[in-house]
């Protein structure tokens, strides 16, 4: 008994301390909840606190919708589940609740409110599910907002997630109270809630008597509308829809499909011989606002709904762009440049082509695995479009930019590079079928040399252009060797046409014996006529005396006027008032050949044997040897009492030193008469030339007295054109394939620098600057730091990705262009905004792009571009008037808008002096009892009700 009497006196004690202790903390009588509303409390309390200035430094956060709205949240717990709230703020306040221009929160478009709390369950759906919950939690972010003194107006999501549903609260001060509801119903709109009307009756029944009949009284409702209406897409299947309108694009163009087989929108596009590019407007956007007016009457309504768009006060357009511009990869030569850049590095594995497409090669069964072969038809095609349908002489200078020349590649419209523009889409782009497509493509210019036929698109006349690659320079060569090779041979059958005649002719004059004599000049006239050609084609005058004389053949007299014992031969006519050292005759320019054509590799052979031999002089005259010969024999010929020093007065006027009184009269025009007593003129061979060892006049001394058109042509074209058969023939897979990179970037840039885009100066910078780059990029391919250096591959991967930018803007650009020809300003201004909104991703790789960032902009449109915009909503076809249910008025050349959005409110005025100081200032005079925001379509609607009331 003691024992236990003792151990509940123990007991006893530890209750009264444990009750003690009960009763120590009144903190521990709060509840649950009573802890949640005062973590509310706090939250709301450090945000006033902070303000909008220091919540952004805080690291608040821009919402998508709007780039003046602002949120920042804080995580809750309660017992049961934990919440989010998040504070929507407005770092710059319009002054306006509704503002159609404005981008707003669509909390803040269905309420008309400013900022604003949302509190959320942490869950899948993010939604309370039951209306009693949301009720109970309204509750406490209401009290929480009180004892902050916060006129914050709070929502919370509730019922499913597509319902767009929620219910609010709002405390405007010690009087008033703002509630608000909104709903969303998804299917089966009633029709009377597809009209205005009805949509006056069912605000109207919010705050009337049920019994009263609203068409019989009247309630002065202020009432503002915006209607959006959409263009069919540019790509639809419909042949009526391609384009825009031709009053939009203006007199020649036919985009309608109605007069025009086209199929596509960029069919007039340069870049569509190639490829077909998705049109990157989809559409356009235009948005139609009225600006708010009193309504007192549903008939009222019903007229409005027959107002055309036309008499908006607004008009707004935004343009839908295609998500792949500035996501993703697509289809164009970037693409494809890429895949050469694959082929390049992979070219580096094999000495010859053949061995990409040998049987024999070990390797050769993963290539065939790996990169397949198009079939022999489509080679055939390619063939077909690159010598049967390319004869006539192409432009080369069509697409031609002003920095394309920095880029040693073959002009756009060249045969080289039209072959690398073929071998971007044939087969792919990979390395077999690149070695396919050339050994062909060597065929078929041997089968042009051997037939002495003309080698399509490329230049047979001129000279050899050495800021192009080296396989054009080559081509070029090839094609004059040929025409100089069918010259030879036409003039050859000539000669013996010619010959034959002389003879018959002869025979029947029977004067054989004279004919040396009485025939020279005939017989000298006929052999001129074989070379037909010498005057303009295959021989020409010198350009020094040419140049320094100003001398034009028209003024070039045919004979010399003076009597000479010598025949002349092959003369273009006295050099101004010049005249031979020994006999004073006049001193004539000959008819002399070109000199010989040389490509990049042959220039640099001459330069390094010049180099190895150390004397310049002498060694470039030995390389000119057969030149310099030909125009001492044509100058002997044409001045037969010439002298050394003659043609050296004619030929290097550099290397006759005139003596000081000289200089006057040589300047003037020498007479016959009183001159001869002054002559010959004082001077002297410069101290090179009258060296006795001069190699120059050793050639002189050699060279015998022939007209050009009796001397053996300096360029060999049999031996010069199988030269070029054997280059090609034998080139190696890097070294045709570095040039064809080189080829290929030039040529896709200049086919796109012939793209229409209105003369966009943002455009026009973004394509010089490619030009530049790709320059930059290139120039380890001319130094041959190529092989075996991977970040030269990576380096021309990025550039494959910076020609992509340039030309998805440039995309962009035409069909902008395309669409506004008669509103230039709309284009501009457009692509000026999606240019700012791309600019960051310009020169970087795909995944320093932010993907979830969207292009939007909107433009007003003045008075002038609404009908140039009207026309692009051309009326519904039969094929497309199932699309379209045609319900809700306020129609677009037949087209019903998208979506409707409609603000009502009732305003009432109030006596400030029934109310705290703390009630805002812009409550004092009026106030908005009732507010309602629909927004829908004739298969949904979304209706959002605020109500203030007097607690």
């Amino acid at each position: 008994m003691a024992s236990t009497s003792k151990v509940n006196f123990y007991e006893e004690e530890e209750d009264d301390e444990e009750e003690e202790l009960e009763h120590f903390d009144d903190f521990t009588l709060a509840s649950s909840w009573e802890r949640f509303i005062s973590d509310i409390e706090a939250t709301c309390r450090q945000w006033l606190a902070d303000g909008p200035k220091n919540l952004l430094a805080k690291g608040a956060v821009q919402v998508d919708s709007s780039k003046n709205i602002y949120k920042v949240k804080s995580d809750l717990k309660n017992i049961t589940r934990s919440y989010c709230m998040e504070y929507h703020f407005e770092i710059n306040s319009s002054g306006k609740v509704v503002d159609w221009n404005y981008p707003l929160h669509d909390l803040q478009l269905c309420f008309g409110v400013k900022d604003f709390l949302v509190i959320s369950p942490q869950s899948a759906s993010g939604v309370v599910l039951n209306s009693p919950e949301g009720s109970k939690l309204l509750s406490a972010v209401a009290i929480a907002l009180t004892n902050c003194s916060s006129l914050w107006p709070a929502f919370v999501p509730i019922h499913d997630p597509s319902r767009k549903a929620y219910m609010g609260i709002q405390n405007m001060g010690t009087v008033f109270t703002r509630r608000f509801e909104a709903d969303h119903i998804g299917s089966q709109v009633p029709i009377k809630f597809m009209h205005l009307e009805g949509l006056h009756e069912l605000f109207l029944s919010k705050f009337a008597y049920s019994l009263l009949d609203h068409s019989t009284h009247l309630f002065k409702v202020h009432f503002t509308m915006k209607l959006t209406y959409r263009t069919l897409h540019y790509d639809d299947d419909d042949d009526d829809i391609q384009g825009a309108d031709a009053d939009n694009v203006g007199p020649g163009a036919d985009l309608d499909g109605h007069s025009s087989n086209k199929t596509q929108w960029d069919d007039d596009c340069p870049w569509s011989e190639w490829y077909s590019a998705e049109d990157p407007v989809k559409g356009f956007d235009l948005i139609a606002t009225w600006s708010e007016k009193v309504v007192e009457s549903s008939l009222e309504m019903a007229e409005i709904e027959n107002v055309s768009p036309h008499d908006a006060e607004k008009w707004i357009l935004s343009p839908n762009i295609a998500p792949n511009l500035s996501k993703g990869n697509r289809i164009g030569f970037a693409s494809q440049l890429s895949l050469l850049v694959n082929a390049l590095e992979m070219s580096y594995e094999a000495q010859f082509l053949e061995d990409f497409v040998s049987v024999e090669n070990p390797g050769s069964d993963t290539l065939k695995s790996s990169l397949v072969i198009p079939p022999s038809t489509v080679v055939d095609r390619v063939l077909k479009d690159l010598f049967l349908e390319g004869m006539k002489i192409p432009d080369l200078a069509k697409g031609k930019h002003k920095n394309s020349r920095a880029i040693k590649g073959a002009p756009l419209q060249s045969l080289f590079a039209q072959f690398c523009l073929h071998s971007l889409w044939f087969g792919n782009c990979n390395i077999r079928a690149i070695a396919v497509l050339w050994i062909e493509f060597v065929r078929e210019i041997r089968w042009c040399w051997e037939e002495s036929q003309p080698v399509p698109k490329m230049s047979s006349n001129g000279s050899i252009d050495l800021s192009t690659c080296l396989i054009n320079q080559k081509l070029q060569m090839l094609a004059i060797c040929i025409e100089k090779k069918r010259e030879l041979n036409e003039e050859f059958e000539d000669c013996i046409g010619s010959q034959d005649d002389a003879f018959d002719h002869m025979e029947e004059q029977g004067r054989v014996g004279e004919r040396s004599n009485d025939l020279h000049p005939s017989s000298r006239d006929s052999v001129a006529e074989c070379n037909s050609h010498l005057t303009t084609d295959g021989f020409h005058e010198s350009k020094v005396i040419m140049s320094r004389f100003s001398m034009n053949r028209e003024d070039i007299p045919s004979a010399d006027p003076e009597p000479s014992n010598s025949l002349r031969r092959g003369s273009a006519g006295p050099v101004g008032s010049m005249k031979l050292l020994k006999s004073y005759q006049s001193l004539h320019a000959p008819f002399t050949q070109d000199a010989p054509l040389m490509t990049e590799d042959m220039h640099e052979e001459r330069l390094q044997a010049v180099e190895a031999s150390g004397d310049s002089f002498n060694f470039s005259a030995q390389l000119e040897r057969e030149v310099l010969s030909s125009d001492m024999s044509a100058f002997k010929a044409a001045n037969p009492d010439a002298v050394f020093e003659d043609f050296i007065r004619w030929h290097s006027p550099g290397d006759w030193e005139n003596d000081e009184t000289e200089g006057s009269s040589s300047s003037g025009n020498l007479n016959v008469e009183g001159v001869k007593e002054d002559w010959p003129p004082r001077g002297r061979l410069s101290l090179r030339m009258s060296d006795r060892g001069n190699l120059w006049r050793k050639i002189w001394n050699d060279a015998p007295a022939l007209p050009v058109y009796e001397q053996k042509p300096i360029l060999d074209p049999n031996r010069e054109g199988e030269k070029v058969l054997h280059f090609l023939e034998t080139l190696q897979p890097h070294q045709l394939l570095e040039q064809m990179v080189f080829t290929a970037f030039r040529a896709a840039a200049d086919t796109l620098n012939q793209t229409k885009h209105g003369g966009l100066k943002q455009m026009n910078t973004k394509i010089e600057q490619l030009y530049r780059t790709i320059a930059s990029a290139l120039s380890p391919l001319r130094a041959n730091q190529f092989q075996g250096n991977s970040e030269i591959f990576e380096d021309l991967r990025r550039l494959c990705v910076v020609f992509e930018r340039v030309e998805k803007l440039l995309t962009l650009a035409a069909s902008l262009h395309r669409k506004f020809l008669n509103a230039p300003r709309l284009s501009e201004a457009f692509f000026s905004d999606y240019h700012d909104f791309y600019l960051p991703a310009m020169g970087m790789s795909s995944v320093d792009i932010d993907n979830e960032k969207e292009f939007g902009t909107k433009q007003q449109l003045r008075m002038n571009e609404r009908q140039v915009v009207s026309n692009m909503f051309r009326p519904p076809t039969a094929n497309q008037s199932w699309r379209k249910v045609l319900s809700m008025g306020n129609l677009l050349n037949g087209h019903e808008p998208i979506l409707r959005e409609i603000v009502f409110s009732l305003r009432d005025s109030i006596s400030g002096n029934h109310y705290a100081a703390s009630t805002p200032e812009g409550y004092q005079q009026e106030i908005e009892t009732h507010r309602m925001y629909i927004c829908g379509t004739s298969n949904d609607l979304r209706v959002a009700l605020s109500v203030t009331s007097c607690d």
